[in-house]
Formats: C-alpha cells, structure tokens, sequence
C-alpha cells in the first residue's frame, strides 16, 4: 500500500495543476495579446508551467505536505513555492525554451493562479473547520502509550486536521499530567472504547525492549475487530521499516503499521469508488428516480395512509449513525426499528410487496449514496437494533462497518438476503462481506451492480 504522504502529495500535485491550468486558460481567454491564443505558443505555456509546477512541487513537496494549525502557516508555504516556480521557470525557460517568452502574459497566469491557490486553501480551511465542528469525517482518536512517540503523534494528529481525527486522550498505564487527555488504563481498552466512542487507535510499540508487546498487541487488534475500531501499530524502533513497504502508512515523520489493511485504506481507491458513487447515483435520479418518483408515490398514497418516504436510522461507516431513506412499504407501526420484516408480514402492504420484490423502495437510498453515507455497493445496513444484537453474538461483525455501506452488497447477489431466522443466515452475510471488504476492486463492484440487476439470487427471498 502507498504511504498516507505519497497519496496526499499526488492529491495535493493534482490540485495544483487544475488550478494553474485553469489559470493559464481563463488568462488566454481573457488576453488582449493575439499570440496568446495561438495554438503552438499556449502550447509552449501550457507544457512550460506544468513542468515547472512539478519541478518545483517535487522540490518543496515536504515541507508543505500537511496541513498546519493555522491559514497564515499554509500562506507562507504557498508564497515560498510560488517563488520557488518562477525559479524554476525562469531556468527552464533560458535553457529550452526560444526567444522571448516572459511575457506580459506568463506573470498574469502565474498571478492568478497565486490568487487561486490562496482562496482554494482559505476555502478549504473553513470547509474542515465546519466539518470538524459538526463531528463529520474526522474519527474520535486514542494513542496507547505515553512517551515521545505517543506526543509527537499527538501535536501530528491535532495540527493536522486534514487528517480526519479528532485527539480524545492517552491511554497509558503511567500518569498522564494533563487529566484531560488521560482516558484510562489500557486494561480496561474495551470500556473506554465505549465511553468515549473511539473509532481509531493508534498503539505505540516497542518491538525489541517489551518482552510482551507483541501478545498485548494480538489482544488489542482482536478486540478492535470485535468492536469495529480501526488500529495502527506505531513502532518506536521507526529504523528498522525504513526498507519495508508492506502494509505501511505514514503519519507526518512517523511510519505506522496497518495490521487490518483493505484495498479501501487506500485514498485513491476511495476517490475512485466515490467519483462513480456520484456519478451513477446521479443518473439513477436523474433518469429512473425523477420519472418514477409520482408514480410510486400515488399508489404508496392510494395503498394505505402514511408518508411516501421512511427513514430509518442505521449504522454506517466507523459505526457511525445516519437515516437511510426507502419507500415506505409497511403500514406505520411502533415496531417497524425493532421486528424485521417477515415474508407473510401483515405490515406490508398489496404495493409494498410488489416494491420489496423488484427493489423499487430501495430508490431514495441513492440520496443517501449521493451526500455519501452510503455507497452504491457496500455491505447492507442493517437497524439499530440488531447492530447491537449481532455484534455480541458473531465475532467481528462490526468489521462491516469498515467501508461505506452498500445499496446492495456482494451477501445479496449471494442470496444472502430478506429475513433472518437463524444465526446462520446473518453469519453467512457477514462472511460474505468480511470477503468483500478484503479483495475489494472496481470491477467487482461493476459484477455486484449487474449480477444485482440480472441475477435470480439477488432477486430471492427478498420480502
């Protein structure tokens, strides 16, 4: 797997780019110069200042990595490696590039593209702290051990919020002056998981001087399966993964081990997976859901009293909660968070069965696909309820909550679907999509979607 610092330098480079080119593209349109509109000289420019822009990003790349405490510190990166790029540019420009180049024109993109990356980065600023604020993707954070690795992770973690998490404290069996930021003993990791609702950990370890780090370490990594919490070894010894690349992550200077690793750790993956989640989310309502909508909402209406709509709180990524969005098909009923639907269910009305058979009331889920609770594909979310039940009685189920949730899921092409009277049945769900979660790819995702349009098990014992 990529390092954390390789991914956000691509993602970072990406952005840059589009900026400048998008700089240099409204600058030509605007320009008064005819030449800058002719095609070999907006050539010249165009292959010049992406060079010199990654040139340049390559040059400064580590020092303006992670995002700091504040907009004034990413300002000064920003100046300096705009400084950096004229450097650059004017290198390459002397040696490759003939006669007059630098023009009026040049400094007038470059310009605006300064301009751009200041108001993106300010933009971005207030977007993660709103989003801080709000508690939306960042995860409730815990280091096991205190001590100069455990305190520069730490002033890493709280520096950096483009990071995703949020610091809750130290858990440590030495006394933690700061009372605050001292959660527990790590005996008693399962209580303070719930307390204070942790979904990462980061373990810092010793791997020559502590004799039984390795057993706590197995104890801890099991217990974090079995309660859905995402956990990252950080050894102490950084020297000795210096040449080791399997399943390691990086946090700033520090090299962190992965020991639950799923292709979905990865953020291109994500972006990949998210990029179609919008896109075909999209079409379906735009093609399928705006035309159908009045449709089904008038014999919804005409089949019994109640909302079109119901929503319903499930349990989502890192165990997060949010409301998926259906059809209504049931009549309105006190039970409907806590009895599962049945195939003779009196609930379900003459429509609602036709709706649960052919799908059609898990439409409006595609919402919940587009703000992004959910994913196109994805394990199925299941109610409160028996999120609770489940996960005391099958070990590591809560590990379906390391991805996004799923309008259908590799379980249900499977036939693993509808109602559950047997432990069995929701332990094949789960092993269904324990496998999922392990070899995910793109392309499985594009064989789930259409074995779930054409494929006769994704169809049965649906109720």
């Amino acid at each position: 797997m990529k390092s954390r610092e390789t991914e956000l330098l691509v993602l970072y480079l990406a952005i840059d780019l589009v900026l400048l080119n998008a700089a240099l593209a409204i600058m030509a349109w605007l320009s008064l110069d005819i030449s800058a509109r002719d095609y070999r000289t907006m050539s010249i420019y165009v292959l010049h200042g992406n060079l010199a822009w990654i040139i340049s990003y390559l040059i400064f790349s580590k020092k303006n990595l992670y995002l700091r405490d504040n907009i004034f510190n990413r300002l000064i990166r920003i100046t300096k490696r705009q400084l950096v790029f004229y450097l650059v540019s004017a290198v390459i420009a002397f040696m490759f590039v003939p006669g007059p180049f630098f023009r009026t024109f040049f400094f007038e993109y470059t310009l605006l593209f300064y301009l751009g990356k200041v108001v993106f980065y300010w933009l971005f600023y207030y977007y993660l702290r709103q989003r801080r604020g709000s508690g939306n993707s960042t995860l409730n954070t815990a280091v096991i051990g205190h001590g100069e690795t455990g305190d520069l992770l730490k002033r890493i973690i709280v520096s950096n919020p483009s990071l995703g998490y949020r610091f809750s404290g130290f858990i440590s069996s030495n006394e933690i002056s700061e009372e605050e930021e001292e959660l527990g003993h790590p005996d008693k990791l399962e209580e303070i998981i719930d307390r204070h609702n942790l979904q990462m950990i980061f373990y810092t370890i010793s791997l020559f001087s502590d004799e039984n780090g390795e057993l706590r370490g197995k104890k801890i990594l099991k217990l974090c399966n079995q309660k859905g919490v995402r956990l990252r070894f950080v050894p102490k010894d950084q020297w000795c993964f210096k040449s080791s690349r399997n399943n390691l992550e990086s946090i700033g200077d520090l090299l962190v081990l992965n020991p639950q690793e799923i292709p979905l750790d990865n953020v291109s993956f994500r972006i990949q997976k998210r990029l179609f989640d919008i896109a075909f989310s999209l079409m379906v309502i735009l093609f399928i859901f705006s035309w159908l909508l009045p449709i089904v909402a008038i014999a919804i209406k005409l089949s019994s009293r109640g909302p079109v709509f119901f929503k319903q709180q499930r349990t989502g990524i890192n165990n997060r909660t949010f409301y998926c969005y259906k059809f209504r098909s049931m009549k309105p009923s006190k039970e409907a968070d806590t009895l599962q639907a049945s195939a003779d269910d009196d609930r379900i009305t003459p429509i609602g069965h036709f709706m649960r058979k052919t799908n059609i009331d898990e439409l409006p889920q595609f919402f919940n696909v587009l703000i992004g609770d959910m994913s196109v594909v994805g394990p199925r979310p299941h109610m409160l309820k028996h999120t609770e039940e489940y996960a005391e009685l099958i070990d590591y189920y809560l590990v379906r909550h390391y991805v996004k949730p799923g309008i259908s899921g590799w379980a249900q092409v499977k036939g693993y679907r509808g109602e559950t009277k047997k432990l069995s049945a929701m332990q094949n769900r789960v092993n269904a999509d324990m496998e999922y979660i392990r070899n995910w790819s793109f392309a499985w995702d594009l064989k789930i979607i259409w074995l779930t349009v054409f494929s006769k098990k994704a169809w049965n014992n649906a109720v």
